[in-house]
């Protein structure tokens, strides 16, 4: 990431020209798609009455979205009885939430389902996806562009990866619901590549390519250029429903405001013409925050789960990936002072894992307190929270190989091996996990 960085800055000054995001979202038109991507377009689809399970890819390059296939491996090749009937334990999950590299994860499975253990790994995870935008880089096609090296990225996903698809395509499907996550460079919302987000643009997601939505979820700012959405006027005398619900529950609750104060921004027409969209990490790096925050807009569990058309369930279980690393900072073998890029990187880490680990403990106690709106009567909703990250690999020597693997689009084969297997172990031995496979009887 440093060295397509250096590089990119390189050919920025030599080219010492403005850049402009390419338009490529459709104007709603006053009327929300049919076919619109969207939190209840695929009511019931994957209901078994019995389990709500949602995943969270966190951010870091290939290593997250390495992590994050293993896990999924493993959640495949898990079987378990629900209601008299024996399901993977894959086919139980309803959401997929992710950021920046776990979002490449979570699209490709939203897109083509299980042809991601087929071809995922060629296709992303052991491609050196870094040497072809650095080399992109290098065209001096590409040096006085006006579209930016955000484009070269997203041409090269749309054919290697993607395939040209849009939303429309993934809303075919019948996996779960993906939330791409990027973050709003202006005013810091965290935004969902959904209709529902779409419609405070008055724009329709339909037509939209899945490769610019988790292009804008892993644009590093300086690295990447932000990519832009054009937020047209045609709907802006009505905001949605939902959201000027939430803005009345709003009123004693801090945090919700903050969340609706940003949502509303978008109605700013006079400021807001356009949006510009960069890496989901820079405002919740582990995926969690924003199913949070769509279940508070949307006035607690039981609306939300009503929303996305799902029974209510006997138990609720979010698995978090966590792909970050805490590898040992050499500054403190020396009294030579650190240099800029060791300083940065320090302040970074550590204001990194704090908010990390205050959104899993807002979403340990969420969890709880959703369960116990669920209960009804006599019958309580079990939360389950599990919560893996290379942190937690046990054995020492592999969790300090782990924690050198870098942030970055181009792993060698060995490094995605133990990634995957990292994922698929952590999961099988993680105890909170062993607990809910034992509500369920246990695994078969």
């Amino acid at each position: 990431m440093l060295k397509l960085m250096s590089v990119a800055l390189g050919l920025l000054l030599l080219s010492g020209c403005a850049s402009y995001g390419v338009i490529d979202n459709d104007d709603l038109s006053g009327a929300e798609s049919a076919q619109a991507y969207s939190l209840h377009s695929g009511k019931g689809r994957r209901d078994s009455g019995d389990i709500v399970l949602t995943l969270a890819f966190s951010g870091g390059g290939t290593r997250a979205a390495a992590l994050a296939y293993g896990v999924m491996q493993e959640l495949r090749d898990t079987t378990v009885v629900v209601k008299g009937h024996r399901n993977s334990l894959l086919d139980e999950v309803d959401t997929i939430s992710s950021v920046s590299g776990g979002s490449f994860t979570s699209a490709y499975y939203g897109l083509y389902g299980d042809r991601i253990f087929k071809d995922y790994e060629q296709a992303f995870l052991r491609r050196n996806v870094e040497g072809s935008l650095i080399r992109g880089l290098f065209n001096p096609l590409h040096w006085f562009s006006r579209s930016g090296r955000t484009e070269m990225a997203i041409k090269y996903y749309e054919k290697e990866v993607f395939h040209n698809a849009t939303f429309a395509d993934m809303q075919r499907q019948e996996g779960p619901l993906i939330l791409i996550n990027a973050s709003d460079l202006s005013y810091g919302v965290r935004f969902s590549f959904v209709q529902e987000y779409f419609n405070l643009l008055c724009s329709d997601i339909s037509n939209y390519p899945v490769a610019r939505a988790v292009a804008a979820s892993s644009a590093v700012p300086v690295l990447f250029n932000p990519v832009v959405l054009e937020n047209y006027r045609s709907c802006k005398g009505q905001k949605p429903e939902w959201l000027l619900a939430a803005k009345k529950r709003a009123a004693n609750d801090p945090e919700l405001s903050q969340i609706v104060e940003g949502l509303e921004s978008y109605y700013k027409e006079d400021k807001r013409q356009y949006a510009h969209f960069v890496d989901g990490g820079i405002t919740d790096n582990l995926g969690l925050r924003a199913p949070y925050e769509i279940v508070k807009t949307f006035g607690g569990a039981k609306s939300y789960i009503k929303k996305i058309g799902l029974s209510r369930p006997n138990r609720v279980l979010f698995i978090s990936v966590d792909a970050s690393t805490t590898p040992v900072p050499k500054m403190d073998s020396s009294r030579k002072q650190p240099s800029l890029k060791e300083t940065i990187g320090a302040v970074s880490d550590v204001q990194l894992h704090r908010y990390n680990t205050d959104t899993m403990d807002l979403m340990d106690k969420s969890l709880t307190r959703w369960a116990r709106e669920l209960s009804k009567g006599g019958k309580r909703v079990k939360p389950y929270f599990v919560q893996l990250g290379i942190k937690d690999v046990s054995q020492p020597g592999e969790q300090h190989y782990l924690n050198t693997i870098p942030t970055s689009f181009s792993l060698s084969d060995e490094q995605v091996d133990r990634l995957i297997k990292a994922g698929r172990e952590l999961l099988r031995n993680n105890p909170d996990y062993k607990r809910f496979l034992a509500s369920l009887g246990g695994a078969r």
